[in-house]
Parts: structure tokens; C-alpha cells; sequence
């Protein structure tokens, strides 16, 4: 039985491939317990999303929907 780790994996998509893939979203189906819409906050040369410390030790996923600047209303 074939798997999808069985396939071989494009890792250097030609530049068409990354224009294209920027134009258009997917859908995302998740199931879960509980959803946060949070802003991502500028940590160094990364970025940081801050979750309740209950989720300590959880799993989580991360999903980006967008990029906005100031005046989106998901700063918080």
C-alpha cells in the first residue's frame, strides 16, 4: 500500500509555483477544543503568538489567514 511519504516531495518549486501559490488560499478542516484569533507579535527575528498558560504542554496548530497592518483589530 502506497503512502503519501511514498511520493517524492517537490522542495524547490520553480518561482511560477510560488506566485501562483500566493494568489490563492485553501480550506483548513480542524478539529479541536478550543480556537484563539490572535495577532503575531514581532520577537527578535521571529514573531510570537502568546496562548493562556493552561495551554501549557498542549498541542496546537497554527493556521496564517492573512497579513494586515495596524488597524486590523487582531493586535491583542
Amino acid at each position: 500500500m502506497k503512502t503519501a511519504m511514498d511520493k517524492p516531495v517537490d522542495t524547490d518549486p520553480s518561482p511560477g509555483d510560488k506566485a501562483e501559490t500566493a494568489l490563492h488560499k485553501v480550506k483548513f478542516e480542524v478539529f479541536g477544543e478550543e480556537m484563539l484569533e490572535k495577532g503575531v507579535k514581532s520577537s527578535g527575528s521571529s514573531g510570537r503568538v502568546y496562548l493562556p498558560s493552561d495551554w501549557v504542554g498542549c498541542r496546537v496548530k497554527v493556521i496564517k489567514t492573512g497579513c494586515g497592518g495596524t488597524g486590523t483589530g487582531y493586535e491583542d
